[in-house]
């Protein structure tokens, strides 16, 4: 079942649910974008093939929001916001490590080695810088709930940056250290956009969803809050 959020003419916002591909891959894998267009097509009684431009993309072990496009002039002007930063992504995360400070800024440059990524000195041949910010909304135990903002966006960049600080998130099965069983504590919490056509600012929230968010549902709560006033 495809969750979604908000819908017109031009605009789709949906949440990806963990483990789900936003694109299909090679493993030929259900995936995001395949089902969108099947609900377009199902509700609309749309003969042939449905138009569905994909924006930006969340990694498959992410749950959260994500922008579709309903026509190209929509894909060229939401793909434009996401080029200039114009476009804000947020995200939620559980940590490891209740001494992660206050508030903060990762700055490097990440090198994408087939399929995974590392930090590496700068001037690394093609390596990308990469940018983060951070803010602590609660701890618990050894843990702590971050509010996290993208200034790019690289490849697996806040898990990447977030396990080289010494702070890995929870479940995360590759930079991280915890055994499987629970979806990754990352989430797509914010969405901030124009909308391409109205012109318009729209705010999209997602509650995350996973064990160890649970711990900080009050935090999360009023942080959701806090924002939309």
């Amino acid at each position: 079942m495809l969750n979604v959020i908000y819908e017109d003419n031009h605009l789709l916002i949906v949440e990806k649910p963990p483990n789900l591909l936003t694109q299909g891959d090679a493993t030929g894998d259900p995936c995001l974008a395949d089902m969108a267009k099947a609900y377009l097509k199902e509700k609309y009684n749309k003969p042939g093939d449905v138009y569905l431009g994909l924006v930006h993309r969340l990694d498959r072990p992410v749950g959260g929001l994500v922008a579709l496009a309903r026509t190209s002039k929509a894909a060229s002007r939401l793909s434009d916001q996401l080029r200039t930063h114009a476009m804000q992504r947020e995200y939620l995360a559980v940590v490891h490590g209740a001494d992660i400070a206050a508030n903060g800024t990762c700055t490097g440059y990440l090198l994408d080695e087939n399929g995974t990524v590392r930090c590496v000195p700068e001037g690394t041949k093609d390596a990308k810088q990469a940018v983060l910010h951070w803010d602590t909304l609660g701890t618990r135990d050894d843990l702590a709930l971050l509010h996290v903002r993208l200034e790019t966006g690289r490849k697996h960049q806040i898990r990447v940056q977030l396990a080289n600080q010494g702070h890995p998130i929870v479940q995360d099965m590759r930079y991280g250290m915890d055994p499987p069983g629970e979806p990754i504590a990352l989430w797509g919490a914010r969405l901030i956009l124009t909308h391409p056509i109205q012109k318009n600012t729209m705010r999209f929230y997602s509650v995350p969803k996973g064990k160890a968010f649970d711990g900080f549902q009050a935090e999360i709560d009023e942080w959701i809050i806090k924002e939309k006033i």
